[in-house]
């Protein structure tokens, strides 16, 4: 009882000292969305953000597309996924403490110059030796890993910067708004990817990836330098931001509940291209399938107002997750490329609804001294659970099939929305 009294109040102190710099700071009231995008601070972060994010689904979509080509493999293609996304379990967390200790914008452009650096490697390994001998699967995951470890450098970073760029009374407002940039890309990056890929061959397709991350990395060295508030004693470790979600426990359910919407989004990229090839398709509907899901998130965040009127965020949050279910269990059956499409597109609703609610949950909550290492553990949660799904999915689809995976993931989404329902979610005050 002692050492949970004692957590409990860590975590009250670290609270009221962050309402205590809002009350210091006062509040301004919130710009209207299109003055944002405008804004010197805000809107190269949001417009560069937005450039680098289609790269990566171009790169996402081309990569799979070239290994199922070389291999006929769900693995193979499930093996760029663990790649890219692993390196979050290792690295994330030193980010995230190095973030709430150091110029967050320096760490971001850090990340993304590595990152661009992945989808260079394979632009250049095709022009100078192409992918017809054995080592071409190899170098594609050899590649991912790079990206990813990009992301989990940066990846913190740039989540803890955010609330920083515009006013507090903003920041419901602009975390919708920078999912903008990755429902924009879920749509378009795919399409785009299969048609350079058929257009260009994979040489320009990866080399174009890699100049959207460089692009973003060099605009956004260009401003000023981020000023962070000394420590003043406070613990920076990240055992610091595990105390708190011990003492938080909503937030932390939060958390499971992010990780649930990483997992349940993986199978778009992992196993389109097999349920592609039950349809009689290719690497064009490849494409046009993880639009689909694009498409169908963008429709969910032009819903968000109208449902964010009506429905607090956990219960909005748990909602998307039954949404995202609903949306991959049919994809299993469906005899049409039309059909599929439409399945995904409700998936993709269901993800936009559920991340969102999650993520605007957290960011709320989270005191400033600890959001890099809390967003740390985001990023673990999101794109950490994306490798453990990529493997489930891989290795059920090439046992058995492509319709049991599709299945078993919606299932455990399904389980997720149990695990993180309003319930454990809502932060109760008294």
């Amino acid at each position: 009882m002692r050492r949970e009294s004692r957590t409990r109040a860590v975590a009250e102190d670290l609270t009221t000292g962050s309402m205590l710099m809002a009350a210091a700071a006062g509040e301004a009231p919130a710009r209207a969305v299109r003055t944002l995008l405008r804004d010197r601070t805000f809107a190269p972060y949001f417009w560069g953000q937005a450039l680098a994010t289609m790269g990566v689904w171009i790169h996402n979509v081309a990569a799979a597309i070239l290994m199922w080509e070389l291999t006929r493999s769900t693995q193979w293609v499930a093996a760029i996924t663990v790649g890219q996304f692993l390196p979050q379990m290792a690295i994330a967390p030193w980010s995230g403490a190095r973030a709430d200790r150091a110029d967050r914008r320096r760490q971001m452009v850090t990340g993304t110059l590595i990152a661009g650096s992945g989808p260079a490697l394979i632009a250049t390994w095709e022009a100078a030796v192409g992918f017809d001998g054995a080592a071409g699967p190899t170098v594609l995951v050899l590649a991912a890993t790079v990206i990813g470890i990009g992301f989990a450098v940066g990846g913190p970073a740039t989540q803890a910067l955010l609330p920083s760029l515009v006013r507090r009374t903003e920041l419901p407002s602009v975390v919708a708004v920078s999912s903008w940039p990755m429902t924009v890309a879920r749509a378009a990056g795919p399409a785009l990817g299969a048609l350079l890929m058929v257009a260009s061959g994979p040489a320009a397709t990866f080399a174009l990836v890699a100049m959207t991350q460089f692009v973003f990395a060099a605009v956004m060295h260009r401003r000023e330098r981020e000023l962070l508030a000394p420590a003043d004693g406070r613990d920076t470790r990240v055992r610091a931001a595990l105390t708190y979600l011990r003492a938080e426990r909503p937030t932390a359910f939060l958390l499971v509940g992010v990780a649930v919407v990483g997992f349940g989004v993986d199978p778009v990229v992992t196993l389109a291209p097999a349920v592609a090839d039950r349809l009689g398709g290719a690497g064009d509907v490849v494409g046009l399938l993880a639009s689909a899901f694009g498409v169908g998130a963008g429709v969910g965040f032009v819903l968000l107002p109208w449902i964010r009127r009506r429905q607090r965020l956990e219960r909005m949050a748990t909602l998307g997750l039954v949404v995202l279910a609903l949306g991959l269990a049919p994809l299993a059956v469906v005899p049409t490329v039309t059909a599929a499409a439409v399945a995904l597109g409700v998936a993709g609703a269901g993800m936009a609804l559920s991340l969102t609610g999650f993520t605007t949950a957290v960011q709320q909550r989270v005191p400033d001294a600890l959001r890099g290492r809390v967003m740390a553990i985001w990023s673990v949660a999101f794109l950490g659970s994306r490798p453990l799904g990529a493997l489930l999915s891989g290795a059920i689809a090439d046992v058995s099939s492509e319709e049991v995976a599709l299945l078993a993931a919606a299932t455990l989404v399904l389980l997720g929305a149990v695990v993180s329902r309003p319930a454990l979610t809502r932060r109760h005050r008294g």
